[in-house]
């Protein structure tokens, strides 16, 4: 029996590499052909190359970052030396690597006054002293084991599928730039408290998940229930700031930043230009736009806010400006008082006497009052005991 000819149309080869689609994602019909008038002959085939549009890239950057936290983390309790600076701690068989008190640091880690000289955000140094590097310092900086945990375990979930969608370049600016956006938004709301940690930049890769759907929104599939299953986790996350303790204007700050930012690094071109451009030679086509009209118009606006917003944000910092003076309900974002906890954050400030070996030791904001048989204590050994009291 006769071979039956294909009849002419478009030959396209998909690369699968990195992951196929569902169902026949992979597949790609010709456009049935029109009828035409009996003469006329039918154009030539247009043959593609192969087109790798689902590459993906190593992921090192990331795993980078987190070794990067770790041993920060590890540094700075070295750097802290518990049994050293502190009469009780937690742990004491590690060492110097001991936690300080329960009552002074409930999240298994190093003192404030530790944390501070290791380049936590304090605003009073920032603006004062002129120690802007704080401002990213401070994001590599963490609280105690607990946090550390948490926030390491969230940038390996979220930022390896960025990365490996992606590349390190713009996830690592990213990150970067969020976290900067996060301390600056922290900064200017929370000027009393010493703050560390990664959260605002984690907050920002969550951002841009949210602007890369939007942007690229025709490419995917389900597009209703991505949406919607990454705003709820989203709320959530920004519903546990309201915690006390917990710094969620950097969580916003850093949200803000990442959400904007996700609309310039997270564009994908659209599906018909990258068709055209594995195109071999000898067939011409309509020209298609790399990307759509919505997508330049959003690249646009969102770098145009990013530069504007962090710009000014870091003006009103360095000239002193408290952002609670001109919003008077905008603390409750970063925390809710409730009849179970209080929202009153101050830092510890305590009188002290000496009488040969024994000090005694007055909390200024509660009249709390203990004695210590202690000779020649450190100032960190006091502020250590000034903290301890006061929680």
């Amino acid at each position: 029996m006769a071979a039956r000819e294909s009849p002419p149309g478009i030959q396209i080869k998909v690369s699968s590499k990195g992951g196929g689609g569902s169902g026949s994602g992979n597949t790609v019909h010709p456009v049935e052909e029109m009828d035409r008038p009996e003469g006329v002959s039918a154009p030539p085939p247009a043959v593609y190359g192969e087109i790798k549009h689902s590459k993906k890239w190593v992921t090192w950057l990331i795993p980078c970052f987190v070794v990067a936290n770790i041993a920060m983390f590890v540094i700075t309790m070295y750097v802290n030396n518990c049994p050293k600076n502190s009469v009780s701690c937690v742990a004491r068989f590690l060492g110097r690597f001991s936690f300080q008190p329960f009552k002074e640091n409930p999240l298994l880690g190093p003192s404030s006054v530790t944390l501070q000289k290791m380049g936590a955000l304090d605003v009073s140094k920032v603006v004062d002293k002129h120690q802007g590097w704080r401002l990213i310092t401070c994001n590599w900086l963490h609280g105690g084991v607990f946090h550390i945990l948490a926030n390491m375990l969230s940038l390996l979930v979220i930022g390896i599928r960025l990365e490996q969608e992606f590349g390190f370049i713009r996830v690592g600016l990213l990150y970067i730039i969020s976290g900067f956006g996060g301390s600056l938004l922290s900064a200017l709301f929370i000027q009393s408290n010493i703050s560390v940690g990664a959260s605002g930049a984690l907050f920002g890769l969550l951002g841009s998940m949210l602007s890369e759907l939007i942007t690229n929104w025709t490419i995917y599939t389900n597009k209703i229930a991505a949406f919607l299953t990454l705003v709820v986790i989203i709320a959530i996350n920004l519903a546990v700031g309201i915690l006390p303790h917990v710094d969620n204007f950097a969580h916003i700050g850093g949200f803000i930043s990442g959400f904007l930012l996700g609309f310039v690094f997270l564009i994908r071109p659209q599906f018909g230009w990258v068709e055209q451009r594995y195109a071999l030679s000898g067939y011409s086509a309509l020209s298609r736009r790399k990307f759509k009209t919505y997508q330049c118009i959003l690249w646009i606006v969102s770098l145009v806010l990013v530069i504007v917003g962090l710009t000014l944000s870091l003006v009103m910092l360095l000239r002193g400006v408290d952002a609670n003076d001109h919003c008077s309900w905008c603390h409750y974002l970063s925390c809710v008082p409730t009849s179970r906890w209080s929202c009153r954050t101050e830092p510890a400030f305590c009188s002290t006497t000496q009488d040969g070996n024994q000090l005694n030791v007055t909390c200024s904001s509660n009249g709390k009052s203990n004695l210590y048989i202690l000779s020649n204590p450190s100032s960190s050994q006091i502020q250590s005991l000034c903290t301890e009291l006061c929680s």
